[in-house]
């Protein structure tokens, strides 16, 4: 089999047999297969798109090159969610909590924040003495015992993507529903859950801007992983605006305790309530109305907090910070962001919001650059809330003042308003089971 005939068949529209796709993956896996012949797959996937066939076998290859995670001594409680990725999406450290006060379990591998985008991990780390690395048997002794762990991403885990993906990024072959589709589902079959939700966010703060197009490739993951043998949901969700009122590491993980204790209500919660309850859903195998009040009496009761500390406590992080959130180190330098005119507040650009608080410290622009874990944005104002000139719209939060003027321009240019009030934006545009 020659690496050239399987890139012919693409580029004339054909579909690949089940060993070609194998050939490709472990060839380019191994070295054997160049850059630039995987290069040129990739743009005939592109052009030419995959069957449903095509793109269930280059998931299950790509899942399988490298380390799997087994959980199968957890049954099909096993279950795990993905976001796509946003601005102020804190809800991991909601949801998981949640679903593993009610018997789910909860074993997450998250990614560090890159770019507008925060990372599960960054977050965490801004809890003194969490640890995001854990040996194979500490991992699955904590979600035995505890119910849930949140860890980085391991090294070997689908690593025909991480290398796929590398070379999609600068040879603008990124955006191809079945390369998307395979390059998140093999990293979630990896890791080894028999239940996957996926949070995809749609707007200007995400990687999907369309809603339809946000669908299809929801319905795509969706099909390809019931065609892997897993339960899946998807839901899509809007990210035109921050999810939630904080942007920043610290301060997301004091929104999430605050959501959790039940002295915060809104968008954040309610996104959570509705991730966490088709989570419930399929891994205890429940209808979606049974798992949605299991899921609200484990936030009024405080079981879904009481979990969060244990949570913390287990994987080595100071819990007296999830008990009293004033502890969390403050930034040294705050501003106001104020209106500059009376209106209502019409639109807050997440994208933009999302550069501010990077420019502030709370992110990265490269791999290499160290996150400031009290740095942020806290929105004061929500959409449709009326303000008056002068009034407080955002406050940042940084520890080097010669960044506030920047990220000011950023939050000023993110804001519209109006005299006339927004019309009410869906929060979900849909769930895909």
């Amino acid at each position: 089999m020659r690496m050239y005939d399987i890139i012919c068949h693409k580029r004339n529209g054909e579909e690949l047999t089940d060993e070609e796709i194998t050939f490709f993956v472990k060839g380019y896996t191994d070295g054997s297969i160049p850059d630039y012949q995987a290069s040129a797959l990739c743009m005939a996937v592109f052009f030419n798109g995959m069957s449903e066939r095509e793109t269930i076998t280059l998931t299950e290859q790509m899942t399988y090159s490298g380390d799997t995670v087994d959980l199968s001594r957890f049954g099909d409680l096993s279950v795990d969610k993905h976001s796509t990725g946003g601005v102020g999406d804190k809800t991991s450290l909601i949801v998981a909590p949640i679903v593993a006060s009610l018997g789910g379990k909860v074993s997450k591998m998250s990614g560090r924040g890159l770019g507008h985008t925060g990372g599960t991990v960054d977050k965490l780390e801004a809890i003194p003495g969490y640890r995001t690395s854990l040996t194979g048997e500490e991992f699955l002794s904590q979600v035995e015992k505890v119910g849930m762990a949140v860890i980085g991403q391991t090294g070997n885990l689908a690593p025909a993507d991480k290398k796929l993906y590398a070379l999609r990024d600068v040879t603008a072959t990124v955006d191809s529903i079945p390369l998307i589709t395979s390059s998140i589902m093999s990293k979630k079959l990896a890791s080894g859950s028999h239940s996957i939700v996926l949070d995809v966010k749609v707007g200007c703060g995400a990687f999907m801007k369309d809603p339809q197009e946000a669908e299809l490739l929801a319905t795509q993951m969706v099909k390809i992983g019931k065609g892997c043998g897993r339960r899946m949901a998807a839901l899509i969700t809007n990210m035109d605006t921050p999810l939630g009122m904080a942007v920043g590491n610290s301060l997301e993980v004091i929104e999430a305790v605050n959501v959790l204790r039940g002295k915060e209500h809104g968008a954040l919660r309610d996104v959570c309530v509705a991730l966490a309850t088709e989570m419930t859903a399929l891994c205890k195998d429940i209808s979606t109305d049974e798992a949605k009040a299991l899921v609200l009496d484990s936030l009024d009761s405080g079981r879904a907090y009481e979990k969060m500390k244990e949570w913390i406590s287990y994987q080595g992080g100071d819990v007296s910070y999830i008990e009293n959130t004033d502890l969390f180190s403050k930034s040294e330098f705050s501003h106001p962001v104020t209106a500059k005119s009376d209106g209502y507040l019409y639109r807050i650009n997440a994208l933009e919001i999302g550069n501010a608080a990077c420019i502030l410290g709370a992110g990265r622009a490269s791999k290499d650059d160290l996150i400031d874990h009290s740095a942020g944005i806290i929105l004061n104002r929500q959409i449709g809330d009326y303000v008056r000139c002068g009034e407080t719209i955002c406050t940042l939060y940084t520890n080097d003042p010669s960044k506030l003027s920047e990220s000011e321009k950023r939050c000023i240019s993110a804001v519209t308003l109006s005299s006339e009030r927004p019309p009410k934006e869906p929060l979900i545009y849909k769930i895909i089971h």
